[in-house]
């Protein structure tokens, strides 16, 4: 048999009973090969030590929401006194054992496994110095590289952040047969798990690697192998080794809602699991926004703020808390979403500020060099009241608290056994006490107030008409999501589709113009401070006319994306998938 790159690994519990399994495995390829441990030659004495032995320590990184291990690659830095490098690999193929030191040419690529040129289609190799592996590290530090050009779209605007470092030790032996000719190698080697200044051993990996010319002596020294007891077949790279030694597991974070919620569960636990979900985001979010890793964590986190705050306009009735708690938990986290606007705003125009000078007809994008340091400097004074918000009693005791009610309610300590609709429902229609019924019912009002709100928008309607449509057309988004595992997939994405086409449309005639107003407001201030020369002002000026030219052709638009969603069309796609698309 071939075991594949990854060898073999030890099934026992603890480093005893693995180094056991190798000896076992020494012995057993010794029953029919002559067994020598490879020499290696020492760079600095020149003369062979033995057996030989090479370290190599690897850090994986990824964003902070898993975005290369979701598109099936990984990401890997192999510092190195020769040069230190990157390298992005299909994840298939990842967890080779590195090359060790002594191995040469041919020889050696077949023992790592992972020269550069055999990486995959999708691999890219990029030298680095002073790269630090323990912090994260922004895209653009890998401009111009291999591999920052293909992560571009895939990671950008989120870091690259440290999720595991190893320390593997690899012990070479060369297969002999009866004319001394080295027919393979047997590569021992022993991980751990690098945290802090501690070090967690691994279970080692054991690999044959053959050598050219000799393949079945190879598969023989597999077979060896896969008979020695205490031995199985590595399934998974070193990568799962080192998460599981964390306490993680890969893809464990996602800014989804994904409740575990079913049909039957009591309204008030649904509810109670649904915004415990929300709170677990938040708080995940909380230490990058504090150390301003990128600009995701303070996004993500506002998003769990304001689903927060629509779920319990939604379903907060059916929660048990007296409406004196609800006013204070729905006014707190008004006041979280308060405190992260202005930052988040400022990152909105940095994050686009490149497309946008870019942009420019009449203007040079030099010209707006002046805009993008005001930018920074407002940023930078905005982040810093936000961090003092985020570390004061009042933010740290709201989402004890809510915590603490929230594990109260779904352990079942409060919620009445059915509920009344909200005041918006009509008169007879009820929720009822479990979750299937109570998705079906708010759900049904939340598109009643979109259906009904945006039918009455007419071309002389105010735009404050369409930003109020934007809100209920939000609400209805996130009570989709919500109440997503009680509905038919397939429907759920029909009807999910033509409402985010609406939204996008809401969101560009709303989005504009609230940028508009910004800039307006920023070359106000930016004229007062004195720091506005008159080139800049112009293309500030060219700036707000394409915005406004992008607003109009969103209002223009809007007729069309509205009937397409709330049509007759739309209302039984609705219609089917609360009258028969709960799947449990």
């Amino acid at each position: 048999m071939n075991s594949g790159p990854a060898g073999f690994t030890a099934d026992g519990i603890d480093p005893p009973a693995w180094e056991e399994a190798a000896a076992a495995a020494l012995d057993a390829l010794a029953a029919e090969f002559s067994v020598t441990a490879e020499r290696r030659v020492s760079a600095a004495a020149g003369r062979g030590t033995d057996p030989a032995s090479a370290d190599q320590r690897t850090t994986w990184l990824d964003t902070f929401d898993w975005r290369l291990y979701k598109a099936g690659l990984t990401l890997e830095y192999l510092p190195g006194r020769g040069g230190s490098e990157l390298r992005l690999a299909d994840r298939a193929s990842a967890g080779r054992p590195p090359g060790p030191a002594g191995v040469t040419g041919g020889d050696a690529a077949a023992v790592a496994g992972s020269a550069p040129e055999r990486a995959p289609d999708r691999g890219a190799v990029q030298p680095v110095t002073g790269w630090q592996a323990s912090r994260p590290h922004l895209l653009a530090e890998l401009a111009g590289g291999p591999v920052g050009a293909r992560l571009a779209r895939l990671v950008a605007p989120r870091a690259l952040v440290p999720v595991a470092t190893t320390t593997v030790t690899t012990t070479v032996y060369r297969l002999l047969n009866a004319d001394s000719k080295t027919v393979a190698r047997f590569m021992i080697s022993r991980p751990r798990l690098v945290s802090g200044r501690h070090a967690t051993p691994l279970p080692p990996r054991l690999v044959i690697a053959g050598v050219r010319g000799y393949p079945a002596q190879e598969r023989r020294a597999d077979r060896l192998l896969a008979a020695v007891p205490g031995l199985s077949p590595a399934a998974e790279p070193l990568f799962a080794d080192a998460l599981r030694a964390l306490g993680r597991r890969p893809a464990d974070y996602s800014n989804k809602v994904d409740a575990a919620i079913t049909r039957a569960m009591p309204a008030a636990r649904a509810g109670a699991v649904i915004l415990l979900r929300l709170l677990d985001t938040i708080d995940a979010n909380v230490p990058g926004v504090l150390a301003d890793i990128d600009t995701e964590f303070l996004h993500d986190l506002r998003v769990g703020v304001r689903r927060t705050r629509s779920a319990l306009k939604l379903f907060g009735d059916v929660l048990g808390l007296t409406r004196k708690e609800l006013a204070f938990f729905a006014a707190e986290f008004k006041w979280v979403g308060d405190l992260t606007t202005p930052t988040r705003d400022l990152d909105v125009h940095l994050l686009d500020f490149e497309e946008t000078a870019r942009g420019l007809a009449a203007a040079k994008p030099d010209d707006l060099e002046p805009f993008r340091a005001f930018l920074e400097q407002r940023r930078r004074k905005e982040f810093r009241a936000l961090a003092r918000g985020l570390r004061t009693a009042r933010f740290t005791g709201l989402t004890a608290d809510w915590r603490k009610k929230l594990v109260a309610l779904q352990a079942g300590g409060a919620g009445p056994a059915a509920v009344s609709a909200p005041r918006s429902v009509p008169s007879g229609r009820s929720a009822g006490g479990s979750a299937g019924m109570l998705a079906a019912e708010r759900t049904r009002v939340a598109f009643a107030k979109v259906a009904r709100r945006g039918a009455a928008i007419t071309t002389d309607s105010p735009a404050e008409s369409l930003h109020d449509l934007r809100k209920r057309a939000k609400e209805l988004r996130y009570a989709l999501e919500f109440f997503a595992p009680l509905h038919d997939s397939a429907e759920s994405a029909k009807v999910v589709g033509d409402l985010k086409r609406l939204q996008d449309c809401l969101g560009e005639f709303q989005d504009t113009e609230i940028q508009i107003a910004e800039i307006r407001a920023l070359a106000a201030a930016m004229l007062a401070a004195g720091e506005a020369p008159a080139v800049t002002l112009l293309a500030m000026g060219e700036i707000t006319a394409g915005l406004a030219a992008r607003q109009r052709a969103a209002r223009a638009d809007f007729e069309r994306r509205f009937a397409a969603f709330a049509g007759i069309d739309g209302q039984r796609r609705v219609s089917a998938l609360l009258r028969g698309g709960v799947s449990r």
